[in-house]
């Protein structure tokens, strides 16, 4: 019995318990899973943009706070009132596009073999299911309204009081839970860390990409460029796989307006931009933990989606890199973690 009594009280053992806890607790709450993911998204991305204004203007920091959220519920609201219909038409213009790409047969010998080897009957399955989906998405959107709109309101409240809502939560280290209390902290710090670092490189990753995308496509001559920039910024969230996705209608629509030499224009454009965010943003923004193999990189991805939908492909990498932050896994050189972790000893 003292054994198993020793056994527990182990501090590996115990935060492995009280990690198999948090993850029993966020199961049993997954329906809200929307509103918490969304919710810790907003808080830190406007943290850090909170963080970053009151580094370069001198003000009170609740006002900051207040402004900021102030101008990005002005934008959201005229960009909803304003563009939202041109944005809902540009839309099904590109499905409608895409549509008829496949519907209506083509004098090229090499598309007529890739449409004989589909047959039309998959063609016609594939439409519908896109278009079911794109129905549901729909359906679902004044769900998705309010769980953005519950989060806005709960990233607020945590950023106005935030030096409060610290010192009230410090008062745990001394009550009957600060055993939990401390596994807790740990947690939520190497989670802030990882996943929200890889979050925040993901979003400003996807805008600079749907920035240089948006000016090529106008280059070249394509419509529809709100939607497409819209289209491309949501897919730029996935990493990797994204690129490869927004590919397809984007290789489609450019072969429809000006052949295959608009496509080769398109593809060459498409890897200097990727070559860009490879070798620029990729080394600025992602830690050394966060550099994946492709193979990783696809396999969670196609893990995360078969268990968490659409929202695994865009948290999938970022949770898998927590894992690895909280088992120390890293892609230092093994000699060199033994030295830094015997100087610290030293030290």
């Amino acid at each position: 019995m003292d054994a198993i009594i020793e056994f527990f009280r182990k501090k590996e053992v115990k935060r492995f318990v009280i990690f198999a806890l948090i993850i029993v607790v966020l199961f049993s709450v997954r329906s809200m899973m929307n509103l918490i993911l969304l919710t810790f998204i907003f808080t830190f991305l406007m943290n850090r943009l909170v963080d970053f204004t009151a580094k370069r203007l001198p003000l009170n920091h609740k006002l900051i706070v207040i402004m900021l959220y102030t101008l990005i519920v002005g934008i959201l609201t005229v960009g909803l009132v304003k563009y939202l219909p041109l944005i809902t038409l540009e839309i099904s213009q590109l499905v409608k596009q895409i549509t008829n790409f496949f519907t209506h047969p083509n004098e090229n010998p090499l598309l007529g073999q890739i449409e004989s080897i589909i047959s039309g009957e998959q063609i016609k399955a594939y439409i519908e299911n896109g278009v079911s989906f794109l129905l549901q998405s729909f359906s679902n959107i004044s769900k998705t309204s309010i769980h953005v709109l519950i989060a806005l309101i709960l990233s607020l409240f945590f950023l106005l009081e935030k030096p409060r809502l610290i010192e009230f939560t410090g008062k745990f280290k001394n009550s009957k839970i600060a055993p939990f209390y401390y596994e807790i902290e740990f947690f939520g710090k190497k989670f802030s860390r990882t996943f929200g670092k890889v979050i925040e490189a993901q979003f400003i990753i996807a805008l600079v990409n749907t920035f240089l995308s948006v000016i090529i496509l106008m280059v070249l001559g394509y419509p529809q460029i709100v939607g497409l920039g819209i289209m491309i910024f949501f897919l730029g969230l996935i990493p990797v796989a994204g690129v490869i996705i927004s590919l397809i209608p984007l290789t489609i629509i450019g072969f429809t307006i000006g052949g295959f030499l608009t496509v080769v224009y398109l593809l060459i454009a498409i890897m200097v931009i990727h070559a860009i965010e490879a070798y620029i943003l990729n080394p600025k923004l992602m830690s050394s933990k966060t550099d994946l193999p492709v193979f990783y990189t696809f396999v969670v991805l196609i893990f995360s989606q078969n268990f968490f939908g659409v929202w695994g492909l865009i948290i999938g990498i970022p949770v898998f890199v927590f894992l690895l932050d909280i088992l120390d896994v890293t892609n230092k050189n093994p000699k060199q973690t033994r030295s830094t972790k015997k100087d610290k000893l030293d030290s």
